[in-house]
């Protein structure tokens, strides 16, 4: 059943989705649902990503460009045995 449901946002934020929302041939109504719903799968931990449409080549191309992220959590954590080390 659909409900009515009141936003305040700022003008600018209105006017931008209005137009994203029309260039993808919907309305903000539905563009909106839509990534509440996304963000819900996220939180339950059903990414859905079976629905996901597939990597433009554009996007496969730039697969590898950037470098790996280190371990920042091993990093973070071994920083004070290094920093505190007594040099034995």
């Amino acid at each position: 059943m659909a409900a009515k449901l009141t936003l305040r946002m700022d003008e600018r934020l209105i006017a931008a989705a209005k137009r994203h929302a029309e260039a993808r041939g919907t309305s903000a109504s539905r563009m909106i649902a839509a990534h509440v719903e996304a963000l819900q799968a996220l939180a339950g931990g059903d990414l859905g990503l079976r629905d996901l449409p597939a990597p433009s080549p554009r996007v496969r191309a730039l697969g590898g460009v950037l470098p790996s992220m280190p371990d920042l959590e091993a990093a973070y954590l071994e920083y004070p045995v290094r920093k505190y080390a007594c040099g034995s």
